[in-house]
């Protein structure tokens, strides 16, 4: 399962991207939508990190441990994508092109 370690490797250098660039921003606009799409990426690498230590230990307490980690990525993904899309829309009603 060589698909898991590069979607956790790209999800964390996404999630430390964004949170580099909401340090570079001025705009408070633009610091939540990066903030949004940071934790969509935290989400996806909670997400992907719990089901490959499930899939290499296969243990119960690992499927425990992996479902309480799955849940709180699920969370984390939905809540920053929700985010993203409200602070996008926002940016696009207040500087129309």
């Amino acid at each position: 399962m060589v698909i898991f370690p590069i979607i956790i490797i790209v999800s964390a250098v996404f999630y430390i991207y964004y949170k580099v660039a909401i340090l570079k921003e001025k705009n408070t606009l633009t610091q939540k939508y990066f903030n949004g799409r940071a934790r969509s990426c935290l989400g996806a690498f909670l997400i992907a990190f719990a089901i490959n230590q499930y899939t290499l230990y296969l243990t119960q307490l690992s499927l425990f441990i992996g479902l309480v980690i799955f849940a709180l990525g699920l969370m984390q993904l939905i809540r920053g994508f929700k985010e993203a899309r409200h602070y996008q829309k926002e940016w696009r009603r207040l500087y129309p092109q």
